[in-house]
C-alpha cells in the first residue's frame, strides 16, 4: 500500500516478466472456467433479481398511492429506494456490460436495455464500458477518476479552485444520475468551443439526453403523481420520488467511490500503458480497484461492485460469480505479494471522503516534497508516488485486455 508517510515503492517491483504473464494466463484461465460452466443457475438468479426488483416496485408505487398516510409514505419511499437501487446496480449496470449476453433474451441483453437513469445506455456504454475499462485509473484517460471535477493525485497541480471540491462532490453526489448523464455527454469539453456546440454529433447526444431526462421526470413527477391525485397523495408522491432518487444517487455515489478512490488504491501515468501486455493489463485493475467488505445483501445491494475487483478483471463476467472467484483472486494477490485493498462500508467511504478533503488543499511537507521532487527514471519520466512498470520489464507484446467492451470475448485494450 502506498502512503504520504514513507517513500513511495513501486508495488511491482518484486515481479518478473515471467511473473507478470503468468498472472494474466492463471487469470485467463479462471475466466475460460467460468464462461464455460455459465449456465441455467445463472440465468435463474438474474431472473429473480429482475423479478423481485419489479414486484417490489410495483407495490412501493401501490403503496404511494396512498402516501397522504405516513405509514404507507414511509414503507413505499423506502421499497422505491431499494427497488430504484436495484435496477440500477444489479441489474442495469450488470446487464449493459453484457454478463447476461450469453443467455440471447432480448429482454436481458445490453443492446436492448434501458435503465432508469438520467443518462442514455448507449452513452453510458461508451464511456463506462469503453473508456474506464480501458484505461483504469490512468490519469487523463480514465476521467471516471474524480469525474473531471476533482483533484486526485497529489502530482497534479493544485489551485485554489480545489477548495471547493468536498462541496461539489456532495453536490455530484446528490444529483448523481445528472452528473454521469453531463459526464457520458463530455458536456465541459463540448461547450468549450463553438465548433463543438454545433457539431451534429454534439448536438445528437444532447437531444438524446434532454429526452432521456424528460421522460424520468415525466415518469416520477408527473404520470405517478398524477396517479395519486384521486386520494390527495399527488404532492407526497412528488415528495417519495424525489427521496427515493436522492436515496439512490447518493448510495451510488458512495459505492463507486469506494471502488476506486480509497487509499491504496493506484493511479498510473498515460505512460505506463505504452506497449501493455495482457498480465500487465490486469495488474493494474488488480492495482487500481478496492473491494467492500459485507454480507449477500449488501454485496447485491452494490451490484456486486462491492467486488470491485473481481469485476474490474472481468468485466463480463455474470455478477453472481465474483463472490465465489474472490477467495481465488485474493489468494493470487497474496501468492505474488500484492496488496488485495478491501475493508467495510463506513471506512472505505470514510476513506475516499479522506482523500478529497486532503487532496482539496496544498501539499504539504513530505506530500510535497513527494510531488515536487526527482522523477524516478525508467526509461521515461514517471511520477514517483504513482506505479510503473520496472525497467527491468519492457513491453514485448501488444496491448491486450479482457473484455473492455460489452461483448462477451476479450478485446484489444488501447494504449
Amino acid at each position: 500500500m502506498t502512503t504520504l508517510q514513507r517513500k513511495p515503492v513501486n508495488p511491482i517491483a518484486h515481479l518478473t516478466e515471467e511473473d507478470i504473464e503468468a498472472i494474466g494466463r492463471e487469470l485467463d484461465a479462471l475466466r475460460d472456467e467460468i464462461v464455460a460452466s455459465r449456465g441455467e443457475r445463472d440465468a435463474k438468479y438474474i431472473r429473480k433479481v429482475i423479478s423481485t426488483q419489479r414486484r417490489l416496485e410495483l407495490a412501493s408505487r401501490a403503496l404511494l398511492l396512498v402516501s397522504i398516510f405516513p405509514p404507507a409514505w414511509l414503507l413505499g419511499t423506502a421499497g422505491l429506494s431499494v427497488a430504484k437501487i436495484l435496477e440500477n446496480m444489479e441489474i442495469g449496470h450488470n446487464v449493459m456490460h453484457g454478463q447476461w449476453d450469453w443467455m440471447r433474451d432480448p429482454k436481458i441483453h445490453s443492446t436492448t436495455w434501458e435503465w432508469d437513469n438520467a443518462s442514455p445506455s448507449e452513452q453510458w456504454k461508451h464511456s463506462h464500458n469503453e473508456l474506464h475499462h480501458t484505461y483504469t485509473n490512468v490519469i487523463g484517460k480514465d476521467n471516471d477518476l474524480g469525474y473531471g471535477i476533482m483533484r486526485v493525485d497529489e502530482q497534479q497541480r493544485w489551485s485554489p479552485i480545489h477548495l471547493g471540491q468536498p462541496l461539489w462532490n456532495f453536490v455530484n453526489a446528490c444529483f448523481f444520475e445528472y452528473g454521469i448523464a453531463a459526464y457520458d455527454l463530455e458536456l465541459g469539453k463540448n461547450l468549450k468551443t463553438r465548433k463543438r456546440r454545433q457539431s451534429p454529433q454534439f448536438k445528437e447526444r444532447l437531444k438524446q439526453v434532454r429526452r432521456k431526462i424528460g421522460k424520468q421526470l415525466l415518469k416520477d413527477y408527473g404520470v405517478h403523481p398524477a396517479l395519486s391525485a384521486l386520494t390527495g397523495s399527488w404532492l407526497t408522491t412528488i415528495a417519495a420520488n424525489a427521496t427515493a432518487n436522492l436515496v439512490r444517487n447518493l448510495w451510488t455515489h458512495s459505492v463507486i467511490m469506494c471502488g476506486h478512490f480509497p487509499e491504496g488504491v493506484e493511479t498510473f501515468e498515460r505512460t505506463s500503458i505504452e506497449g501493455e501486455t495482457r498480465g500487465e493489463w490486469y495488474l493494474r485493475q488488480m492495482l487500481g480497484s478496492a473491494n467492500i467488505d459485507g454480507n449477500r445483501a449488501m454485496h447485491i445491494m452494490t451490484g456486486n461492485l462491492s467486488y470491485q475487483i473481481e469485476h474490474h478483471l472481468f468485466p463480463d463476467l455474470p455478477s453472481n460469480r465474483y463472490q465465489e472467484i474472490a477467495p481465488q483472486i485474493r489468494d493470487l494477490f497474496q501468492r505474488y505479494g500484492l496488496s488485495y485493498t478491501s475493508g467495510s462500508l463506513p471506512r472505505q467511504v470514510g476513506s475516499a471522503w479522506y482523500k478529497v478533503f486532503r487532496l482539496s488543499l496544498p501539499n504539504r511537507g513530505e506530500a510535497k516534497a513527494l510531488a515536487e521532487g526527482p522523477r524516478p527514471v525508467s526509461g521515461r519520466k514517471v511520477k514517483a508516488t504513482r506505479w510503473q512498470r520496472p525497467a527491468t520489464q519492457p513491453a514485448t507484446e501488444p496491448a491486450t485486455g479482457p473484455v473492455a467492451t460489452v461483448t462477451t470475448e476479450p478485446v484489444a485494450a488501447a494504449s
